[in-house]
């Protein structure tokens, strides 16, 4: 997985696979939510986003499944 770098009030960090699709975030509090099928524009546009957090709130969240920690 390939640490993407961001700047977050609520991401601590974001590591994404090209080979499959998978995105994980650390979140501030501790945990960690997986998700697949994420194409890697999206994560770049999270990353780049003027609020991460709302970023994945409106663009991810719901949009992609999420997997079982």
């Amino acid at each position: 997985m390939q640490q993407f770098p961001v700047q977050s009030r609520i991401i601590k960090g974001v590591f994404f696979s090209q080979e499959d699709g998978q995105l994980r975030i650390w979140f501030k509090t501790g945990e960690i939510r997986n998700f697949t099928g994420v194409p890697e524009s999206e994560v770049v546009a999270m990353c780049e986003a003027k609020s991460p957090g709302q970023h994945y709130i409106d663009r991810i969240r719901k949009q992609f499944q999420r997997l079982a920690a």
